[in-house]
């Protein structure tokens, strides 16, 4: 079994006003008005008051997965009912919770055997987390699966942190950046406005309101129109250290997640209908986009919080 640090940090004085001044001159000033971490990834997110920002996105993101017998991701999209697998982290350990099951304690500084593993793409180094964990995920993902559907035999593994997995070329350019197991970029942006008026549309057309967690973000911006983040070149923001640096690269094309409520596991149409109606993004290729991808710059080690300030440049190309 190896070991592995967990640097879960103190809390930390307020912004200085020295790093709010060095935000003055931008085109658009925000705030920080959420913040959410997604340990295991498309299992639920955890809302935090304070986060680190690292080389591949807040402090464990993303940094465990579920995958196949055969080293594959797997997602809520073929599995919706790991929307309502809830971690918890602590001092020491993240805790998951699931209904009917009893609490699945994770510890955050030890793994057990190296593995290679698959996600899209990529195939990337990580440590499996042995087979207690391996049996809770596959109890509960199986647990109601439709009659004549094989149980599929899951695993937990752990990003490796020794190993650089790199976002697309395409979209960061010159930057060599880093992200774990997520999708392919290491922090999601989206606008409160920008949920704010999809709920408008779902309500005019009889829907219920859908809350932001559908569309898990890492950081929610206020004060903002609605996508303007599509717009925004570099953000900065406002820490007790000094100015932290994200470069928004990528819309972020939408698959049928959205459409699952975390609540119940459940899936109907209304959100990705209505998405349909108003945000196909032609910076891929038509797909709906919905929030913007983020590279780190700057920041590494900085503490974000919600009410920090936040400001960001138009892109022009």
């Amino acid at each position: 079994m190896g070991t592995m640090r967990p640097s879960l940090h103190s809390p930390l004085p307020a912004m200085s006003s020295d790093s709010v001044a060095d935000l003055s001159a931008r085109d658009v000033a925000a705030r920080i008005a959420r913040l959410f971490v997604y340990p295991v990834k498309s299992c639920a997110g955890v809302e935090v008051d304070e986060v680190l920002l690292t080389e591949t996105g807040l402090e464990f993101d993303r940094a465990w997965m579920v995958v196949d017998d055969e080293g594959r991701f797997v997602t809520q999209r073929e599995l919706p009912r790991m929307a309502l697998i809830q971690p918890k982290l602590k001092h020491s350990e993240m805790v998951l919770r699931a209904p009917g099951m009893l609490a699945l304690h994770i510890a955050l500084d030890a793994v057990e055997e190296p593995c290679e593993v698959t996600v899209w793409k990529d195939r990337v180094k990580a440590y499996d987390m042995g087979d207690v964990a391996a049996q809770w995920f596959s109890d509960f993902l199986n647990s109601e699966r439709p009659a004549g559907v094989p149980a599929q035999k899951l695993r937990l593994v752990r990003f490796d942190p020794e190993f650089q997995r790199l976002s697309n070329k395409r979209w960061t350019g010159e930057v060599d950046a880093q992200t774990q197991f997520s999708d392919g970029f290491a922090v999601l942006v989206l606008s409160q406005s920008a949920l704010d008026g999809l709920n408008a549309r779902l309500a005019a057309a009889g829907h219920a309101a859908v809350g932001i967690e559908r569309f898990r973000p890492n950081i929610v911006l206020d004060g903002v129109d609605a996508h303007d983040e599509d717009n925004f070149g570099e953000l900065l923001i406002a820490t007790n250290e000094g100015p932290a640096r994200l470069r928004l690269v990528k819309p972020c094309p939408r698959c049928p997640i959205p459409n699952i409520d975390p609540a119940t596991a459940l899936s109907s149409p209304e959100v990705g209908d209505t998405l349909q109606a108003y945000r196909a993004h032609p910076a891929v290729d038509g797909a709906i986009a919905f929030g913007m991808n983020a590279i780190v710059l700057e920041g590494i080690d900085f503490a974000l919080r919600p009410g920090q300030s936040a400001a960001a440049d138009y892109r022009f190309d």
